[in-house]
């Protein structure tokens, strides 16, 4: 028996009127032989902002920023962080 963490995409949700992706994973343990999972419910975060560059995201989460960053949100978002420093 040897385990395995296996890092599945467990949420994804479209937050803020600038349309930030929170993505949500589970860590989990799982026995590669029988397959049975050990430890779940091991959650970790990242929340990818309108312009940032997501080529090093899944597909889906690539396919969401197409979908719902406008270059308006884009545009939006910069001149917000610029006027939050």
């Amino acid at each position: 028996m040897a385990l395995v963490q296996n890092r599945v995409l467990d949420k994804i949700e479209v937050v803020s009127r600038f349309k930030h992706i929170q993505c949500r994973y589970d860590n989990q343990i799982i026995d590669d032989v029988t397959g049975e999972v050990i430890s779940k419910g091991n959650f970790d975060r990242h929340i990818v902002s309108p312009g940032d560059d997501t080529s090093g995201e899944i597909a889906q989460i690539q396919a969401i920023a197409s979908a719902v960053w406008t270059q308006e949100i884009i545009n939006a978002y910069a001149a917000h962080k610029v006027s939050d420093i």
